[in-house]
């Protein structure tokens, strides 16, 4: 009997092994319900008549679908009265933290600031950076009676910023003054920071609340701010006072930008008069020493070398170490990268170049052993070792694998659900909130199950995003896939360029994200500027039209295309000139010495193009391993020369 047993269950713990892996590889593709979906946008559109017959019907049948709570949201938004405080209180508390959430409690809080309900305002507020709401908050904490000194010690901080703020601080402020806590140096602090990529035009205001002896030195600053070359004329600093430092040492930090020549020709006459300490001195000196290299000024190396190696920040490291670079000084870069502080000592960046330093000097065998260690590297610099040492590209491809069930559970959660649905609407913005909050409520292997999920529904950039923020790297598919496979390769043919550089490119512009906009204006998913799309399309153009996939593609292709015969079919250039404009890698080239690529583009004035050509190179590498495809890209990398 108990060897029958034994046997049983044996064969259950075989039957559920295999079922497990017949179902791990299987994708989990999410039903949408198009009737449930129009029903839920026309519910929408009857939201201001919520009592409404049709309006309760449409809201009855959608007790089961996934965006119901934001028909609550918006009904409640649309309906704000006290009446509703035990309503409203309820719906925060059960959507708190989450997209349903911060919209509804924004508009609540202020209308509750606006009939002075102190208590009730109280009871909902959550820390905020809003910073009109924090001032509510603070007021409504001194009527309840907190004592002031608890409160008006949290008001310096609203008080010092480069900005006006809202009129609901005003009584605050008034009260925080008469307490004594406007000081000189705080009303200091704040021109500071007013002048320093605030809202310059505030310092007249705040001018007339120092001293009267102290005006003149704010409204000094005031003009340095909107003419920096004002610091080349030394009598506009008559008392040589620390105040009177403090703006020189601004100014000629924004003139070395402008007219460096005119800037150390000011800093050294200045030394002779000013007392500048310690402090200000490094910081004209890093700013100068950035300013010149980055404009490949002859000073750049004699300011460069000025600065302390051991405290160099890692973007000035990198100023100075490109110059050796840019002059192909080996020995230097080895006595610089041999004393590498510490923590910079494991950058890939570092290793190479030191790898490269070594072979060029004659220490073959040490430099190809470097190598070999980063050639397994799934990393530009790890592609570049490889190339060099003529060895196969490795991938570490690791695929995650879930089982249905896995899948089946996440997707369970509501704000899965919500997220999905948003997707499927094309509300991309929502869905994306959703997500993020999502992450926030979901352990590692959970997020991992989820981003699995977004690649097989198609919902590419969430799933790059996702593996990113918990930092499992090795599923390559996952993190590169073939998204808009059918239009981009088709256009990148029709084009004659590699359809591996298109999708590279489109990857590292937005993560195949179609309706991604740039702080610059960029649109879609290839991220066009309008003017660009404009140009190639030889006609209007709207945001409408650069958002459509296809669209987007076709011109980004045909773009690069130009770009790549531009520079004569050196796609380096061209990836570059896509990033940075075709005008400024132009005047990179101007007057430049033939150099390997390899330091060219370790030498890119432009960190963000500099880090942009190097992803898309890496991109591209892991596009080509494709079946059947041999890549030799980073091969022409390393034979390549750029330059006169």
């Amino acid at each position: 009997m108990l060897t029958s047993l034994v046997q049983k269950i044996l064969l259950i713990l075989t039957l559920v092994s295999f079922s497990s892996s017949v179902f791990a590889g299987k994708a989990l593709k999410l039903a949408v319900d198009k009737t449930q979906q129009q029903q839920f946008i026309k519910a929408e559109e009857l939201i201001y008549n919520s009592s409404s017959a049709q309006y309760q019907t449409l809201y009855n049948k959608l007790h089961y679908y996934p965006l119901q709570p934001y028909l609550d949201q918006q009904r409640l938004l649309s309906t704000m009265r006290l009446s509703k405080a035990l309503e409203i209180t309820a719906f925060l508390d059960k959507y708190q933290g989450s997209p349903l959430d911060w919209p509804l409690r924004k508009k609540w809080l202020n209308y509750l600031a606006n009939k002075k309900q102190g208590l009730l305002f109280l009871q909902a507020y959550k820390p905020t950076s809003n910073a009109k709401l924090v001032c509510h908050q603070l007021n409504f904490n001194l009527l309840s009676g907190l004592p002031e000194s608890v409160v008006l010690s949290q008001v310096t901080k609203l008080w010092v910023v480069g900005k006006s703020q809202d009129k609901a601080c005003d009584p605050l402020f008034k009260r925080w003054q008469k307490a004594g806590y406007r000081t000189n140096d705080v009303i200091w602090q704040r021109i500071s920071l007013a002048a320093d990529g605030g809202k310059h035009t505030l310092i007249p205001y705040l001018t007339k609340l120092l001293p009267p002896e102290q005006q003149y030195l704010a409204t000094l600053w005031h003009k340095v701010r909107r003419d920096p070359s004002l610091v080349s004329k030394l009598k506009h600093f008559p008392n040589k006072s620390v105040r009177e430092s403090q703006i020189l040492t601004y100014g000629l930090k924004r003139l070395i930008w402008r007219y460096p020549d005119t800037a150390i020709r000011s800093f050294r006459k200045a030394q002779q008069q000013f007392s500048f300490t310690r402090a200000q001195q490094r910081q004209i000196t890093e700013k100068f020493a950035l300013a010149l290299s980055v404009k490949s000024h002859h000073a750049a190396q004699l300011w460069l070398d000025k600065l302390d190696f051991n405290s160099l920040s890692k973007n000035m490291l990198q100023w100075r170490l490109s110059q050796a670079l840019k002059q192909q000084d080996w020995q230097r870069l080895i006595v610089d990268l041999k004393q590498l502080p510490a923590k910079y000592k494991d950058d890939l960046k570092w290793k190479y170049w030191y790898a490269r330093a070594l072979i060029a000097t004659g220490l073959n065998e040490r430099g190809k052993y470097l190598l070999q260690q980063l050639a397994n590297k799934r990393h530009y610099y790890g592609f570049l070792a490889a190339s060099t040492l003529q060895t196969p590209t490795n991938l570490q491809h690791e695929p995650l694998e879930f089982t249905l069930a896995e899948k089946r559970n996440v997707v369970s959660y509501p704000a899965v659900k919500r997220a999905f649905e948003f997707y499927s609407l094309g509300r991309y913005h929502k869905a994306r909130s959703e997500w993020n909050y999502l992450l926030t409520q979901l352990t590692n292997r959970e997020k991992l199950i989820v981003a699995k999920v977004a690649n097989e529904n198609q919902w590419f950039d969430r799933t790059i995003f996702t593996l990113a923020n918990v930092g499992y790297l090795n599923d390559v598919n996952l993190r590169f896939p073939k998204a808009f496979d059918k239009e981009i390769s088709r256009h990148a043919i029709t084009q004659k360029i590699a359809p591996s550089w298109a999708f590279a490119i489109a990857r590292k512009e937005s993560a195949f994200m179609t309706d991604a906009h740039s702080p610059a204006g960029a649109k879609g998913l290839m991220q066009l500027m309008p003017n660009t799309a404009k140009s190639l399309k030889k006609g209007r153009i709207n945001s409408r039209y650069l958002l459509n996939a296809e669209n987007n593609i076709q011109l980004g292709t045909q773009y690069l295309k130009i770009l790549l015969d531009k520079n004569k079919g050196n796609q380096v250039l061209a990836t570059a000139a896509y990033n940075a404009g075709p005008y400024r890698v132009r005047s990179w080239l101007k007057n430049t010495k033939a150099l390997p690529a390899d330091i060219w583009i370790e030498t890119i004035p432009y960190k963000e193009t500099r880090n942009y050509v190097k992803s898309v190179l890496a991109y591209q590498e892991i596009y080509q391993h494709q079946p059947g495809q041999v890549s030799q890209l980073f091969e022409q990398v390393i034979n390549m020369s750029i330059g006169d």
